[in-house]
């Protein structure tokens, strides 16, 4: 019996540790190894059509020098972290409503908000183009009420339209790993300290919040990043005042066929990301410690 219970657990062991190779193997093989090949092509260089594969840091000192890529950069983040506020602004306060007050329409009203992640991106984009548009929902209430006499141009074709869809789209991110976070706290501590004299507010600052500050901050990252490298929605609804990094990016692959360039400005994306998550992940476990 004893031998019969040594050989399943080393069975059971070599059984885990096989699986965590394969795992292991597929991460390298489908993810770290093409990135490898695409990030390589940063180091190459193109002349007319041809891409000369020698290494070279001319990509990189190309976007350092010219102002044009930085600035765009930076309005770039700027917009992110817009979008990011926003969608935090909107997306804690319903997600506080579904875990606190929904009771059991919680999950019906989380299905419904994630239902839209499951569809097209570009056919939620053309559904705001549809609402934001000069002829869209939006301007005929307006004009129907009285309240405008021609279309208002606030909604389309600038980065205020850019901001209001990615918001639309990128706002489930934020609710529902909040929700998850806030749902999982314990009502005895909640009611814990209220036996203690905390006032709700006070209970709010103190017990609720930085309990569920972790998929707060999850989903956050997530719309940053998102809205980072996103260029689908400034091409349709920014026009050319919505011309962000992740246009540049796409122009060059797409348009100008200079993919080293176009892999050097990824690479300076991927940079950024990987430093938010890398800085998130430190920030939150200093938290729980």
């Amino acid at each position: 019996m004893v031998q019969f219970f040594k050989m399943k657990l080393i069975y059971s062991y070599f059984n885990t540790s096989i699986w965590t190779v394969i795992s292991f193997l597929l991460v390298i093989l489908l993810i770290l190894i093409p990135l490898a090949s695409f990030l390589s092509y940063s180091f190459f260089t193109v002349d007319g059509t041809d891409i000369i594969h020698e290494f070279s840091l001319f990509n990189f000192t190309e976007f350092f020098v010219d102002e044009i890529y930085i600035n765009t950069l930076v309005r770039t983040i700027f917009l992110a972290l817009v979008v990011m506020l926003t969608c935090i602004l909107l997306g804690y306060p319903v997600a506080y409503f579904l875990a606190r007050y929904a009771g059991k329409y919680k999950y019906a009203i989380l299905l419904m908000l994630i239902i839209p992640l499951f569809m097209s991106y570009i056919i939620k984009i053309y559904m705001m183009r549809s609402i934001l548009g000069f002829s869209g929902l939006i301007n005929k209430v307006l004009k129907m009420l009285g309240i405008i006499e021609k279309p208002l141009e606030f909604f389309l074709w600038n980065q205020n339209a850019v901001i209001i869809t990615l918001v639309v789209i990128l706002l489930p991110l934020i609710i529902i790993p909040t929700f998850t976070s806030l749902e999982k706290i314990p009502r005895n501590i909640i009611e814990a300290s209220f036996d203690l004299g905390c006032k709700p507010f006070q209970a709010f600052r103190y017990v609720i919040f930085p309990i569920g500050l972790p998929g707060l901050v999850v989903g956050s990252v997530f719309v940053f990043i998102l809205a980072l490298g996103d260029f689908v929605t400034p091409q349709l609804v920014g026009g050319t005042s919505g011309f962000t990094y992740g246009k540049i990016i796409y122009s060059n692959f797409g348009m100008a066929f200079n993919w080293p360039f176009g892999a050097a400005l990824a690479s300076v994306l991927l940079f950024i990301s990987v430093i938010i998550i890398l800085l998130t992940n430190y920030l939150t476990g200093k938290s729980k410690s």
